[in-house]
Formats: structure tokens, C-alpha cells, sequence
């Protein structure tokens, strides 16, 4: 299988959400010690019968696998939790795991519902609901913010590009964070399946509908495509919409929220966002770096590859820790300092590669339009209570951030 590994943090178990509970610094320091010790790491697995995987934790070790789809495949899995399973019943009918010929027609096909030209009424609508948003925050003086402000933006536009009813979307909210992340320890991976099936399940009977009344969103794009001649099945269209709004409600969600956290923990960052010192372009792009909302994303080995001087076996899982690439010292500056005045960040919350984020334009529009909005109300932001952290191994962040938000005179 392979040859054993240079020491690491002892005991660390990466498939444990609790491990991901520590606070910022500790995080950092184990990335640092895994990019330091044993930056190819062989990561055993207990109590499964699984053998275990490779945890990646450089930046360019990162890139060459994002880049790499001929010896590196997403069919068989692209997170933890199901490449440890053994694969992903979405493979090569979802657009994240699919590759070759097949994820480059499906992607052109869903291009066409994400070009900026097409999201231009879309983000003028995150802007208007972001203001909004935020000055009735401001009015009631205290909120939660991240229930009563971060979860309606992205929630409501993905829902928008996906022509969703409005009565249907808290709903569909709660399906997503069961799908993906819990607020507490003990929710069991049956619940997690269940919520997956109820959201293909009310998209199915959404796609219905839109090939009889077709409107003007992405489920109608993907319901009357064709490639070679030949209609997108309906488990296509329904694992695709569900990639969307998986996609498009966590990164932005989680990354509105960990700005809000850390621009309290940083008020000199806060004053220089607030002065227009810094501009809210550079100031989404080091949110994206330090919050790092998706974790990790993975692969499975085609081929025998060498990786930093390891040799990594065809079939062997690889993961790959944009947390860890997203601080490493051979690319960023000062890594370990909250900057949002970044002049080169090449950050990896987005992917890279073949499968870099269709949605990347629209979440970045997200967290500048709640930037600008927090930059023009609100005088000064405090914590109220400490946030509460979600539970998984694959997404990083806060369901609940208590605020008072002092208003602009």
C-alpha cells in the first residue's frame, strides 16, 4: 500500500469533525506541522474497513492534482465522505464528479446560466437584498447574524437562478445544512441521506414542471438541453440543480459569516475596510483565503504517482486541504495575519483546475455586496455571545453569531 510516513501530529483524526472545533490558531499550527512533517501524509482510518488516505496539505502539491484529471479522477468520490464509502451515486451524472468528455459538455452546458453577462440582474438583486439586510439588522440593534442575515443572501439567489418559490426556500435551507454540516454532535449519516434524497427528490418534481413550463432559470437551462443530439436524463438535471444549490448556499453563507466574526476580531482591519483603505475586492479575497469554508475536496488515483517524493497507488484517495494551501508560507505572505489589504492571493477556495467553482463569480459578488453594505451602515460591530460552530469534517464555520451592530451617524 505504502511505505510509512514522516512523523506528523500524533493522534490527529481528520475524519472527525471534532477536530475541527479547536479555534484559529490551533488549526493553523497543525496545518503547519503537517505541511512542515509530513506534507504527503498517509492517514490511517479507524474503526472502518477502509485503508485509509492521503492528505495533501501544500499548495502545490494541491495544484497539480486540481490540474491533473488524467491521472486523478472526482467519479469515484470528490469529499470524504464518500470516497471513503467507496463512491458517489451522483458520479457521471453531476457535474462535480464527472470528468472527461462528459463533465466538459455538461459544464458548457451549465456555463451558459452562470455567465456574468446572464448574473448581471441576479447580483444587482444580492446587492439590493445584502442593504437590506443589513439595515434592518442595524435598526433592531442586535441579531444573530448569521440566521438572521447570512443565511438569506445566498440562499434566496441560488434559489432565484433556480426559479424556486419563495414559500419553498427555508426549507430548502434546512435540507442543505442537514445534507452537509450539523449544529450538534449527534447527527447520524442517515439523517444526512435522508435530507439529500428529499432535496433530489423536490427538485425532480421541480424539473418536471419546467419542462412543461419552461421559465427563465437554471433547472429550465438543464431541462431542455441537449448534448449530441440527445436530452440531459432526469437524474442529470436533478443532481446538477442540487450540486447548485449545495454549491452556492454554503461557501457564500459560511464565508458571509466568518467575515463578520473576524472583522470583530480584527477591528484595525475593520477600520480599514470602514475608511475605504482597503477596497472590498481585495478585502472578499482574504475572507475567502482565511475562512476557507470548504475544507477539503478529494480524488482518487488513476495511476501510480509520485507526490513529494511519495509514491501514491492507483486507487489510492488523495484529499486535498485548501485550509492547509490557503496558509502555506511558500505562497502567501505573512499567512498567519488576517490582511484585507492582500496584494497576491492566490487562495484555493474556489478549486482550481477543470473543476474550478462554476459559481465563483456569484459567491464573490455575494460577500462584496454584504462588504459594501456593512461598510456604509453599520459604525461598529461587537459580539454579543461566542458563535456556535458547525459539525463536520468538510465545511468550516458558525450557524449561530450573536452581534449588536452599532449604526453609521
Amino acid at each position: 500500500m505504502t511505505t510509512a510516513a514522516p512523523t506528523a501530529p500524533a493522534g490527529v483524526d481528520l475524519t472527525d469533525p471534532r477536530t475541527f472545533l479547536d479555534g484559529r490558531d490551533e488549526l493553523f499550527d497543525l496545518w503547519h506541522r503537517f505541511r512542515t512533517h509530513s506534507p504527503v501524509h498517509w492517514h490511517p482510518v479507524r474503526d472502518r474497513a477502509v485503508p485509509g488516505f492521503w492528505v495533501l496539505s501544500r499548495h502545490r502539491d494541491i495544484m497539480e492534482v486540481y490540474r491533473d484529471n488524467k491521472r486523478f479522477t472526482s467519479e469515484r468520490g470528490n469529499v470524504l465522505a464518500t470516497l471513503l464509502e467507496g463512491g458517489d451515486s451522483a458520479a457521471g451524472r453531476m457535474l462535480a464528479v464527472t470528468d472527461g468528455r462528459r463533465h466538459r459538455e455538461l459544464r458548457n452546458v451549465i456555463l451558459k446560466a452562470f455567465a456574468p453577462r446572464v448574473l448581471e440582474p441576479v447580483v444587482e438583486g444580492v446587492r439590493r437584498r445584502a442593504d437590506r439586510l443589513v439595515r434592518e439588522a442595524v435598526a433592531r440593534g442586535t441579531c444573530d447574524f448569521a440566521q438572521d442575515v447570512a443565511e438569506h443572501i445566498p440562499m434566496a439567489t441560488v434559489a432565484d437562478l433556480l426559479g424556486v418559490p419563495a414559500a419553498d426556500r427555508d426549507y430548502l435551507l434546512s435540507l442543505t445544512k442537514q445534507a452537509l454540516s450539523s449544529e450538534e454532535e449527534g447527527q447520524s449519516e442517515e439523517e444526512s441521506l435522508v435530507a439529500r434524497n428529499e432535496l433530489l427528490l423536490y427538485f425532480s418534481d421541480l424539473a418536471m414542471d419546467r419542462r412543461d413550463d419552461p421559465r427563465d432559470d437554471v433547472v429550465s437551462v438543464l431541462a431542455a438541453a441537449t448534448i449530441d443530439g440527445e436530452p440531459l436524463t432526469e437524474q442529470e438535471i436533478v443532481f446538477n440543480c442540487y450540486s447548485v444549490i449545495i454549491g452556492g448556499d454554503e461557501t457564500s453563507r459560511l464565508s458571509m459569516i466568518g467575515a463578520m466574526d473576524e472583522l470583530i476580531r480584527h477591528p484595525r482591519q475593520w477600520q480599514r475596510l470602514k475608511s475605504g483603505e482597503v477596497t472590498v475586492e481585495s478585502a472578499v479575497e482574504e475572507v475567502l483565503r482565511w475562512v476557507t469554508p470548504a475544507m477539503h475536496f478529494g480524488r482518487r488515483a488513476l495511476t501510480d504517482v509520485e507526490i513529494g517524493g511519495r509514491t501514491i497507488r492507483a486507487g489510492d484517495v488523495v484529499t486535498l486541504w485548501n485550509s492547509s494551501a490557503n496558509h502555506d508560507e511558500e505562497v502567501f505572505d505573512t499567512p498567519e495575519v488576517f490582511d484585507l489589504g492582500r496584494a497576491s492571493n492566490k487562495h484555493l477556495s474556489f478549486g482550481y483546475g477543470p473543476h474550478f467553482c462554476l459559481g465563483s463569480y456569484l459567491g464573490r459578488a455575494e460577500i462584496n455586496g454584504l462588504l459594501t453594505a456593512l461598510r456604509t451602515h453599520v459604525a461598529e460591530p461587537e459580539a454579543t455571545a461566542p458563535g456556535r460552530p458547525i459539525h463536520s469534517n468538510f465545511l468550516h464555520g458558525y450557524s449561530s453569531l450573536p452581534v449588536s451592530l452599532r449604526p453609521q451617524r
